[in-house]
């Protein structure tokens, strides 16, 4: 292996109340990425600071809410330590190979280490253009910085691994999309922003030397063990690929739809990264697509295990020349490699569901009781959060979950089988079941009022009131009920858009 110069898991010194740097990533082959500030802005306004996040990360929230704190946020200042750099990446988009793609308006400012020890990138979202920008302005409008922050945060809430959102910051300058839209710049915490498309990048190249640099980086900063294997590369894989089987069965559990699962955008880590045209599916159907530019459904809702799978396949294709000097070997052994993929996505999946449904461990026929319900779900329209919500009720006796069905004799059907095999289970089985079902989501037509009220009238009090609904995802919240409530037919949203 290369030396990557990590280092140790200890949390860095205190220097004063300003954000402590360590910026391993920065001290890789320079090929790697491309060094530059961010671009200032006219007027930076702090919309919204994660206090609590800060505080994980070992950040003083007060200076980072001063305005010395916004001006970095906002990357009209780089503090000492930092070092800006935009990474080089390449990707599958909607299966099409673009071998340049990189940070086109994003900028890395550094790496900090938390008091637990963990290390975490700092990156600007909509800090200006970088070399890998294409043309475009490297700004980022005000709606899609507020949603990332919130599907970041709800599925932090929901547990569910995801880059999250430090802060929200209003630059004063207009953005030009379709229409003239006030700009803004996320603060994006995340494990790293390795991704399948940073091998491949070099891989196009036949670069190996920077690909062997890549996995020994991200084995020493992700998966140190595998340092040790016979292959580290083949566990590096291996790893990866089984992150990724839990991470999808954990967004196909609460319905949702990542909406654009290119290789860019498929995390090394493990982590959901970059919520562009996401959503979460509200009636129950394996075919919903919300993304407007997934125009053929790929990356529709019941696609997305399927798609993680493809994905892997082509950061296997990058570290073939490491695993094995045969080729024919390479294959075998990485096709070995990806073949732990399906199972345990199919037991995460299958063992989350019946989890949902109150039951603790399979036995025969449970198999047969999931598939039939979904077929009911989806052949009545029913809305998936919901439904497992007042599936809880039921095991009390409740009878809310049969108003969901077009034909409440659908849910009768499958429900008395259900409530046999509860019975085998141990008592006080719904308190389990509220514990793992939300009641709270980002529905897309609360997201989208939120968004609304904020880019037209500067207003952040839906975006307040939904963020604090959705912290709390598994708790009955007295007077917010609306939260919990599918949109009416007036307020269904049926598009969304990427926020480039």
């Amino acid at each position: 292996m290369s030396d990557i110069a990590l280092a140790d898991s200890a949390p860095l010194p205190e220097t004063g109340s300003r954000p402590a740097f360590d910026n391993s990533y920065a001290r890789l082959p320079e090929r790697l990425f491309a060094r530059l500030p961010p671009t200032p802005v006219s007027a930076p306004r702090l919309l919204r600071l994660n206090a609590a996040l800060a505080g994980s990360l070992g950040l003083d929230a007060a200076w980072l809410a001063s305005p010395a704190g916004v001006a970095m946020l906002a990357g009209n200042h780089v503090p000492a330590g930092a070092e800006p750099i935009a990474q080089a990446y390449a990707g599958h988009q909607f299966g099409h190979f673009v071998p340049s793609l990189g940070d086109g308006r994003a900028i890395l400012l550094g790496e900090v280490v938390t008091p637990a020890g963990e290390r975490r990138d700092i990156q600007l979202k909509g800090s200006g253009p970088t070399p890998f920008s294409r043309r475009g302005d490297g700004r980022a409008a005000i709606g899609p910085v507020l949603r990332e922050y919130i599907i970041g945060e709800a599925m932090a809430a929901l547990g569910i691994p995801t880059t999250r959102a430090l802060a929200a910051v209003a630059t004063g300058d207009d953005v030009f999309r379709e229409d003239v839209l006030p700009g803004a710049v996320l603060t994006r915490v995340a494990a790293s922003h390795l991704r399948v498309g940073t091998f491949q990048y070099f891989a196009a190249r036949r670069d190996t030397d920077a690909l062997r640099v890549l996995a020994d980086y991200a084995i020493a900063r992700h998966y140190p063990a595998a340092a040790e294997a016979a292959s580290p590369a083949l566990a590096l894989l291996e790893n990866v690929a089984l992150r990724q089987a839990d991470l999808v069965a954990q967004w196909m559990l609460v319905g949702f739809i990542h909406g654009v699962m290119n290789t860019d955008n498929c995390a090394i880590s493990g982590e959901t990264i970059d919520y562009g045209p996401c959503a979460f599916m509200e009636a129950y159907n394996p075919e919903t697509v919300f993304s407007s530019i997934d125009q053929q459904g790929r990356y529709a809702y019941g696609n997305q295990p399927g798609i993680a799978h493809w994905n892997l396949a082509r950061l296997a294709e990058c570290l073939l020349p490491l695993i094995d000097a045969d080729e024919a070997a390479a294959v075998e052994k990485a096709q070995s490699a990806l073949a732990a993929y399906a199972p345990r996505f199919g037991a995460g999946w299958r063992d989350g569901l019946l989890r949902k449904i109150g039951l603790t461990a399979a036995r025969d026929g449970d198999d047969e009781l999931l598939q039939d319900m979904l077929v009911r779900l989806s052949a009545n329209q029913v809305d998936f959060t919901l439904f497992f919500r007042r599936l809880a009720d039921a095991a009390d006796g409740d009878m809310a979950a049969r108003a969901l069905f077009a034909d409440p004799a659908a849910f009768d059907g499958w429900a008395d089988a259900w409530r046999a095999r509860l019975a085998q289970e141990p008592p006080g089985r719904a308190a389990a079941m509220r514990a793992i079902n939300p009641l709270y989501i980002p529905r897309n037509h609360l997201v989208e009022e939120a968004l609304a009220a904020a880019a037209s009238r500067d207003d952040l009090a839906p975006f307040e009131a939904l963020l604090a609904a959705l912290s709390c995802p598994f708790e009955e919240q007295p007077g917010r009920e609306r939260y919990a409530m599918p949109a009416q037919p007036d307020e269904r949203v049926t598009a969304t858009f990427c926020g480039t």
